[in-house]
C-alpha cells in the first residue's frame, strides 16, 4: 500500500486526472458560479475511482455529501485549540459523562467508520461476484495478509486517503482563482506560456509539462502565498531538544507554522506578493535549474515534514499542473464587473477558518477565451465519457 503514492505509481493515475480534468473544465465553463462545486468534484472524483472503483456523477450525490459533512467535521476537530482539553491534556481523565467531547468525537468515530467500512464491503462484496475494478481498496484487500492490519483498521487507510486528498487539492485551486483575479498579469503570462507550448488546436497534457516551467512555478507560488494546511500538521518530538533557547522535552506536541514558513524574508523576499518568478529567475534564492524539472513540489514544506510528509504530493502535484495548464489555456479569469459598471472586489484573504482552510466563495468572471477552444473542450468531453472504462458504474 506504501507504493501507491510514489511517484512512480503516481504517474499511473494520469488518464484518470485527464478524465476528470476534462469533466472539470466543461463544467466550469457553463457554470462557472459553481467552481467550488465542480473543483470539489474533480479531487474527490479523483480520489474515488483510484481509492475506490466509484464514480461522482455530480455534486449532488448523497454519499459525496455524507463524504464532506464528515470530513468538514474531521477538519473542525482536528483545528488546534477546538478543544480545551488540548491545552489542558488532564481533562482526558473526566469520565465520559462529565466530557461532552468525548461523547461527540466518539459519535463522530463511529459515523466515519461507518461510511468507511461500508466502502471497503461495497468492494470486497464485487470482488467475490468478479466485477471489482483495480483500486486501491481491492489491493489492500487482496494482500491482507502482507499488512498485518485489522478490517477497521484496513477500512481507515484508504478511507483517510480519501479524506486527506479530496479536499486539499480543491481547496489550492480555489486559491489559485483567487491568485488569477488578484493578479491578472500573471494570468497573461501564463497563457503565454501555455500558447506558446501547446498551441490553440488541442489541450494541455502532462507530456507538455517539461516545456511549462510558468505553470510549475505558479503552483508553487500559490501553494507558499496560500497554503492550504497554514497553522501545520501537528508533530510529537521524539527526544528532548532546544529549540531558540526553549526546552522543548520529548513527547510534545509541535506544529510547524507553514504560514510563517513561507514567509521567511531571507529566502522568500517581499513574501506577502504572489510572484511565479522567484521559482523562474537566478536572481532569487528559490531559484533552481534545470527548469525542465525544477520548480517542483517534491519535498516542498506545503506537504508537511518527516514521517508525516503528504503521501499522496505527487498526485496533488500532477492534479495542480494539468488543472492549472488547462484552465488557463481554456478560459479568461476576471473580475466580475457590477451593475455600476465597477469592478466587484474581491477580497485578498477572506478564508473559511479551521485545520485546513479554502477562500469563502467570491464572484468572478470566467469565459472561454475563444468558441474554438470552447468547441476543443465539448470535443474532449464527449470522447473522455465515451471512453471512461468505469461508465457503466455511475
Amino acid at each position: 500500500m506504501h507504493l501507491l503514492c510514489k511517484e512512480s505509481a503516481s504517474a499511473t493515475y494520469q488518464p484518470t486526472q485527464i478524465l476528470e480534468s476534462t469533466r472539470l473544465l466543461y463544467d466550469l465553463i457553463r457554470k462557472p458560479e459553481e467552481y467550488e462545486g465542480w473543483l470539489m468534484r474533480y479531487s474527490s472524483g479523483l480520489i474515488f475511482r483510484i481509492g475506490f472503483g466509484k464514480v461522482m456523477r455530480d455534486n449532488d450525490d448523497p454519499l459525496l455529501k455524507r463524504l464532506f459533512l464528515e470530513l468538514h467535521e474531521v477538519e473542525r476537530v482536528a483545528s488546534p485549540g477546538q478543544y480545551l482539553v488540548d491545552v489542558l491534556p488532564v481533562l482526558m481523565y473526566l469520565p465520559d459523562w462529565l466530557a461532552p467531547f468525548k461523547r461527540e468525537l466518539k459519535q463522530l468515530h463511529r459515523n466515519e467508520l461507518a461510511i468507511m467500512q461500508g466502502l471497503l464491503n461495497d468492494v470486497k462484496a464485487e470482488m467475490e461476484e468478479g466485477k471489482a475494478p483495480d483500486c486501491w481498496e481491492k489491493t489492500y484487500l487482496e494482500h491482507m495478509s502482507e499488512y498485518n492490519l485489522t478490517e477497521t483498521q484496513g477500512a481507515y487507510v484508504v478511507g483517510t486517503l480519501f479524506e486527506a486528498g479530496a479536499g486539499t487539492t480543491a481547496a489550492a485551486m480555489m486559491s489559485w482563482v483567487l491568485c488569477m483575479v488578484h493578479y491578472p498579469e500573471e494570468l497573461k503570462k501564463l497563457q503565454a506560456e501555455i500558447d506558446a507550448v501547446v498551441g490553440d488546436s488541442r489541450m494541455p497534457i502532462f507530456e507538455d509539462m517539461a516545456k511549462l516551467p510558468r505553470v510549475r512555478a505558479v503552483v508553487k507560488e500559490q501553494l507558499r502565498w496560500r497554503p492550504v494546511t497554514a497553522g501545520g500538521v501537528p508533530h510529537q518530538s521524539t527526544k528532548d531538544d532546544v529549540y531558540n533557547g526553549m526546552f522543548v522535552p520529548a513527547g510534545t506536541n509541535v506544529h510547524f507554522n507553514e504560514w510563517a514558513i513561507h514567509r521567511e524574508e531571507a529566502l522568500y523576499p517581499d513574501p506577502e506578493t504572489f510572484n511565479p518568478d522567484r521559482w523562474l529567475d537566478p536572481k532569487f534564492p528559490t531559484y533552481r535549474e534545470p527548469l525542465t524539472q525544477y520548480p517542483n513540489v517534491s519535498n516542498y514544506s506545503a506537504f508537511g515534514f518527516g514521517r508525516r510528509i503528504c503521501p499522496g504530493m505527487h498526485i496533488a502535484e500532477r492534479s495542480l499542473n494539468i488543472l492549472v495548464a488547462r484552465i488557463a489555456w481554456a478560459c479568461d479569469i476576471r473580475k466580475k464587473i457590477g451593475s455600476d459598471g465597477k469592478e466587484v472586489e474581491v477580497p485578498l484573504y477572506d478564508y473559511v477558518p479551521g485545520f485546513n482552510v479554502q477562500p469563502i466563495w467570491f464572484a468572478f468572471d470566467l469565459k472561454a477565451r475563444s468558441e474554438e477552444r470552447w468547441k476543443i473542450v465539448q470535443e474532449e468531453y464527449r470522447t473522455e465519457i465515451e471512453n471512461d472504462p468505469l461508465r457503466s458504474r455511475g
